[in-house]
């Protein structure tokens, strides 16, 4: 028996999926109510049929997490809230949420509701889960891009509960980092409705569909991850069909017991061209990369009435232990239990045998006849008096009302201590202030100081090759990502510089947030911390953070009912970053080694979008063009950034300049979300 046996968590997307994963074996379930779920376009769960929901869950021992991970605006708190009440009134078991705003609204709400930090805050670092157990946490989601030993490396330096994918679609970006779907069709992935653009025909170093990974399956881990510490196997696919969530949770079950299961089956109802595990291995090359075909259509197709059979009766996943009673000239009567939900039924005086009395084995076989309920008899005791019977529709009747009873026991809604909802903001506008120009460059060759640039930041590395640049306006930006293997590196490395005098840190990401305060730096918020609501600020500013870039998904409307007392910058003008890669599209073959430090990826359109290497850690795709806002009309903020990338020195001058002066740039460019409605 192993130690640890993490749960088997299943999507769902509608009722039948619901049924299908419990009575498949999963251990747990998530899915969405309300418009605040990443997968809004999947089927909800509202009003009585949320309540159902969980008590269905609830009474097959199987837990209930609801999504609740998408960005909000101002205007979108309060029907958040009254979400939250919902699901605290339903009995789920825990929540899962992206925003800060969601976490501190559940914390008022319902403080013994359990919140899971999404895969969508990107945590892929000891740094990272460390925050959230300071912050309440009681379990993460880990990024996908992790392998084994990363986990494992995680898993020895904390205490939160980790839960790890092991099967189902893999984004390209890592989650929460990706913007395309945003930038390219005003339907935001951190909203929950995302496009998915990246299954469009990309092409990179002759590959084509070169932003589409294979499915992951880490299956043949499962056991492996039991042995870590791993807390929840999760499974991707809520968008998926019922069948599919039945061979997935019954593979998984499988998989995690050390039973034998059909891999063919389970890539037959779903794949696309295959399953990788290079995340997993580490082994991120072009073998990753897949697409859907028409044989994969059809041989689905083949296969999916079999899995049916999964969930067509229900699955015997509650024991429960039976006591009965037959005296003479008193009403039959049983009790079950669950161990801790208990049901007493009567029925009608026993007869006097005429033939043969009842024996103890012979209403234990009748009790024992649970067909049609989840119920599995576990132990059964009997006192009898001699020389009596019972008919067997008696019987029945008594097994069937005692059961029943049992099963709305234990679908009784825990009872939670709630308080009312918080005040949420509301907007008022900004006072004008004089904003100062704030420059992030991108590498040594773009560098430069003159009178118009008030403070800028150099990638860490690049400051640390360039002692003599060090000065109070000159903060150092800490990576996208940051591995566990590489996080006592750059934390000595930030330390150094703290030494030298670099006191300020630039941080998209809430593991890097605490590796700059360890290291004794202010931290400044990057976009990427995805702030999009004065709740949210209000949050990181809690957690040190001194000012805070909004989100470039935010309009400039928004922007301006920010209350005065944050301070608060945006981008203004720079190539966007639009996906953060583990597993580099411009990687061939044979690896990186021909590959110059600047690919690039076309679409089907024929625009180009630069890929900039990170170390050979990681890399990011920019927008095809320029996004460039600086002559319209502004929000009121404190600061505003030139976002340098690919540029040259000339360039990042020329670009310096046109922003400064308010001028419309000479080439093409986009104002990005800044005048637009996301869905």
């Amino acid at each position: 028996m192993m130690q640890n046996r993490p749960e088997i968590l299943a999507p769902v997307g509608s009722e039948e999926a619901l049924i299908a994963a419990v009575r498949s074996g999963a251990d747990a379930v998530y899915f969405g109510t309300g418009e605040c779920n990443a997968r809004r376009n999947a089927g909800k769960f509202e009003g009585e049929a949320l309540n159902e929901a969980v008590r269905y869950c609830h009474a097959r021992n199987v837990a209930v997490y609801l999504t609740v991970n998408t960005l909000l605006r101002d205007e979108e708190l309060q029907d958040a809230a009254h979400t939250l009440e919902r699901i605290a009134d339903s009995g789920a078991d825990g929540i899962i949420l992206q925003d800060l705003a969601v976490n501190e609204l559940a914390k008022t709400i319902c403080p013994s509701l359990e919140r899971h930090a999404s895969t969508q805050m990107a945590v892929h670092n000891v740094s990272g889960v460390l925050q959230l157990e300071d912050m309440g946490f009681s379990r993460v989601v880990l990024a996908r891009e992790l392998s084994g030993r990363e986990i494992r490396m995680i898993r020895e330096r904390t205490h939160a509960e980790l839960e790890v994918f092991v099967h189902g679609a893999l984004c390209m970006s890592a989650s929460g980092m990706c913007y395309l779907s945003a930038s390219l069709g005003e339907r935001s992935g951190n909203r929950g409705t995302c496009a998915q653009p990246c299954r469009l025909p990309f092409a990179c170093n002759g590959a084509q569909n070169c932003l589409s990974l294979k499915d992951m399956s880490h299956l043949s881990y499962l056991r492996e991850l039991a042995e870590i510490g791993v807390a929840s196997c999760k499974i991707e696919g809520r968008m998926k069909r019922p069948e599919y969530v039945a061979a997935a949770v019954h593979a998984a079950r499988c998989a995690r017991d050390g039973e034998p299961y059909e891999m063919d089956s389970l890539k037959a109802v779903f794949s696309r061209s295959g399953f990788t595990d290079g995340y997993y291995t580490g082994k991120r090359n072009h073998s990753m990369f897949g697409v859907r075909t028409r044989e994969d259509a059809e041989q689905s197709k083949s296969v999916l009435s079999s899995f049916r059979n999964y969930y067509r009766i229900e699955r015997l996943s509650v024991p429960f232990d039976a006591s009965m009673e037959v005296a003479l000239d008193r009403p039959v009567s049983l009790q079950v239990t669950d161990g801790e939900h208990t049901a007493a039924v009567s029925g009608a005086v026993p007869q006097t045998a005429q033939t043969v009395a009842a024996t103890k084995p012979y209403l234990e076989r009748s009790i024992a006849k649970t067909g049609g309920t989840p119920f599995q008899l576990r132990s059964f005791t009997c006192k009898m008096d001699p020389g009596l019977t019972v008919p067997s529709s008696e019987l029945n009747a008594l097994r069937r009302h005692a059961l029943d009873a049992l099963l709305r026991e234990r679908e009784r809604a825990p009872k939670r201590e709630c308080f009312p909802a918080p005040a949420v903001p509301t907007g008022k506008a900004r006072r004008p202030r004089q904003a100062k120009l704030f420059v992030r460059f991108a590498d040594a060759e773009q560098f430069f100081l003159d009178e118009s640039i008030e403070t800028c930041s150099l990638p860490v590395n690049v400051l640390s090759e360039h002692p003599e640049w060090i000065s109070e306006n000159v903060f150092c930006e800490l990576p996208d990502l940051c591995y566990p293997e590489e996080e006592g590196k750059l934390l000595n490395t930030l330390s150094a510089l703290r030494a030298k005098g670099v006191s300020d840190a630039v941080a998209g990401n809430i593991g890097m947030i605490r590796l700059a305060r360890e290291a004794g730096m202010r931290v400044h918020g990057g976009y990427g911390l995805n702030v999009t609501n004065q709740m949210a600020e209000n949050a990181y500013r809690a957690l040190g953070v001194t000012d805070q870039t909004l989100s470039f998904e935010l309009p400039f409307a928004k922007m301006r009912e920010f209350p005065d007392e944050a301070s608060l910058g945006c981008i203004l003008a720079g190539r966007l970053p639009l996906m953060q890669f583990r597993s580099c599209p411009a990687r061939t073959e044979k690896g990186c080694g021909s590959c110059n430090g600047h690919p690039a990826i076309t679409d089907r359109t024929g625009r180009t979008f630069p890929i900039v290497c990170h170390a050979r850690t990681y890399s990011t795709m920019l927008n095809s063009i320029l996004y460039d806002a600086a002559d319209k009309r502004l929000p009121d903020l404190d600061f505003y950034t030139v976002y340098l990338t690919i540029e040259s020195k000339k360039e990042a001058k020329d670009l310096i300049a046109s922003v400064v002066q308010r001028a419309k740039p000479a080439c093409e460019r986009t104002t990005g979300m800044s005048f637009r409605t996301l869905l």
